[in-house]
């Protein structure tokens, strides 16, 4: 049995497949009487439906109309959201980091042991929303002063949730961990001496795809792999490493789809992102991407921006089929949030 350090909460521990024991998260309970699932957890939202969402999704163009069919601000300060995974519209789990001491420039093209920025401080965290956006509970899952404090893009694979916590600067370190979501307990899996965001699990393959700092390269790895290090012994090998071959958007958080008919069987994930170009244009956008080679099958521009004034695709996504259609999931602001979910209700009549 564990036990949380700030509520005193009795845990129970995660059955673990990969790793000897499960940690205890530092979760804070808001509505105590509120199960952190639904019972039954639903199954993945993309996974479940991803051959109805890429036909759906390629049916798409620049001129799409989209309506935004929902609107739910998310209750007390968000931090930076990161990654989001949005379990049958009844909750909403979601990757926060909160800063302590925000990261320095070493100043113009300076690099220091290999990356350009102070190391900052800050927490990392693993936040459950009810479907009218009120916090549910909240997980700390680093400890005071950890050099790795940032959680990327999440991923749920119906029995487990997916993430990065890195160092918050590029060409660091980062560790792969595992978290039951009907305790936020989680486990290290394995740690790489580079920067990682977004990831993504396969299921079938029980393979990993995790991108660095700005998405530039894809990392894959096998968990059925006895190379696999604890955390504590130094850093991994992937199986793959690879680079992007795109330079459309920077992706910051994925879903796993599945292995494809459209595209020969092979795993894809979508992934949403922006990168800002000369003169302050930003673009942002959401993209069906080969997991192994990272080579883009099918890209879309999103215009829309949150009420704030941010690009939708600022980190936090999701994507699902409801009543048949598919519906993207952004929660673009920090500290007050708000998920906007969008429905394409027209798809382009000239693009495909």
């Amino acid at each position: 049995m564990l036990f949380s350090r700030r509520t005193g909460l009795a845990l129970l521990s995660a059955s673990c497949w990969l790793m000897p024991s499960a940690l205890a998260a530092n979760i804070t309970v808001y509505q105590p009487n509120v199960a952190l699932l639904p019972s039954p957890p639903p199954a993945p939202g993309p996974a479940k439906d991803f051959e109805a969402i890429i036909e759906q999704f390629n049916r798409l163009g620049r001129s799409t109309v989209w309506n935004l069919v929902k609107k739910i601000r998310f209750e007390g300060d968000s931090g930076e959201p990161e990654g989001m995974v949005n379990l049958g519209e009844e909750r909403y789990i979601v990757g926060e980091n909160h800063y302590t001491n925000v990261t320095a420039s070493y100043g113009k093209n300076v690099i220091i042991n290999g990356t350009d920025r102070t190391p900052g401080a800050g927490y990392a965290h693993l936040a459950v929303y009810d479907a009218q956006g009120k916090r549910i509970a909240d997980a700390t899952l680093t400890a005071p002063g950890a050099i790795q404090y940032h959680i990327g893009g999440i991923d749920y694979d119906g029995e487990r949730i997916w993430a990065t916590i890195a160092q918050y600067r590029p060409n660091t370190t980062a560790t792969i961990i595992s978290v039951d979501p009907f305790t936020l307990n989680y486990q290290n899996i394995t740690s790489y001496n580079d920067h990682l965001g977004g990831i993504v699990h396969d299921k079938q393959t029980n393979q990993l795809s995790t991108l660095n700092w700005g998405a530039r390269n894809a990392t894959t790895w096998n968990l059925n792999s006895g190379a696999l290090r604890h955390p504590s012994s130094g850093f991994s090998q992937p199986l793959a490493v690879v680079r992007n071959p795109t330079f459309f958007i920077d992706y910051q958080d994925c879903k796993f789809l599945g292995h494809s008919r459209v595209y020969d069987y092979r795993a894809v994930m979508m992934c949403s992102g922006l990168a800002t170009y000369p003169n302050n244009v930003t673009v942002g956008g959401v993209g069906i991407v080969d997991t192994e080679t990272m080579v883009p099958l099918s890209e879309l521009p999103l215009p829309m921006v949150s009420d704030l004034g941010m690009p939708i695709t600022v980190n936090p996504f999701d994507v699902a089929l409801v009543n048949g259609t598919m519906r993207l999931y952004f929660l673009p602001d920090q500290h007050n949030s708000t998920l906007y979910v969008y429905e394409p209700v027209q798809d382009s009549p000239y693009e495909y």
